[in-house]
């Protein structure tokens, strides 16, 4: 059997927690920044959860399952 090969891009954006949690960084914070509110920009700062319904498909894409 060959080996299982990680998403190569799926492990650029994701990453496992000690808990066994994946978290990624939140989009559009890169760029017209100006129009975005203050509480926004703010929110975009923490990490998001990946979401219980989506865990399997990206587990798969990390290899890990």
């Amino acid at each position: 059997m060959p080996k299982v090969k990680t998403n190569s891009s799926a492990k650029k954006r994701f990453k496992v927690t000690g808990t066994g949690l994946i978290t990624f960084q939140k989009p559009f914070k890169r760029h017209i920044l100006t129009k975005k509110s203050t509480k926004r920009k703010r929110a975009m700062r923490k990490d998001g959860m990946v979401d219980s319904t989506q865990m399997y498909f990206v587990r798969r894409l990390l290899g890990l399952k």
